[in-house]
């Protein structure tokens, strides 16, 4: 089973006191988060190195990767296992010479499938596509269906992540259509046991695992 597999848990802008946002990560990791990403565009730089580091000695503590989303330099400066990179932001060939071969560098495809061919082509490690549902998160993203990832699934050898207000309730429409991880905020962290709302989707992994 490839390790770009199951459960993305995506960190909130702002964590849920009083529980501290180390110990939530924590949690999800404990219900089968397989892939952690630090998402924070609104705290100092101070704070968000600090959270970072502090993150990071989380997920190696539990040989769970650590992903920042949209900040090169701090995923660089920290040491962690890789970048995801939206528009705006450099492309995958600059990250793997910051971060080095074993980098996770993923991109943000939204629901562009020629997006994504051209991130495979230079080097991306998995395509992200959404959103898929209604989503606080990003309430004005572009909508997708999972018809995209089926297309993407017979276009595409590298991972596919599903994102955009996805749920224990509903992520088994995206994993039916091919997504091996599917990424989460409120799904995970807006719910009032992280660890158990983690195990609920991890579970719907280990079942398509188990399918004939």
């Amino acid at each position: 089973m490839s390790r770009l597999y199951g459960l993305y848990a995506v960190t909130p802008e702002v964590a849920r006191a009083p529980v501290p946002l180390a110990e939530q990560v924590a949690q999800a990791i404990a219900g089968g988060a397989r892939l952690i990403q630090y998402r924070n565009k609104t705290c100092a730089p101070a704070e968000r190195l600090r959270m970072a580091r502090s993150l990071l000695a989380v997920c190696r503590a539990a040989g769970v990767p650590l992903i920042i989303n949209d900040d090169l330099a701090l995923a660089a400066r920290v040491g962690a296992d890789g970048v995801h990179l939206g528009r705006d932001d450099p492309d995958p060939r600059e990250a793997r010479k910051r971060l080095g071969p074993g980098a996770i560098i993923g991109v943000s495809c939204y629901d562009r499938l020629q997006r994504a061919r051209q991130a495979q082509a230079i080097g991306a490690d998995y395509a992200a596509f959404g959103r898929f549902f209604p989503s606080a998160t990003k309430p004005r993203a572009v909508r997708v269906t999972p018809e995209l990832l089926r297309r993407a699934r017979g276009q595409l050898g590298i991972p596919l992540v599903a994102i955009g207000g996805i749920t224990p309730e509903n992520a088994h429409l995206p994993i039916a259509a091919g997504a091996d991880l599917v990424a989460a905020v409120d799904g995970v962290f807006g719910r009032s046991d992280i660890r158990a709302a983690a195990a609920a989707f991890a579970a719907l992994f280990h079942h398509r695992a188990c399918d004939p």
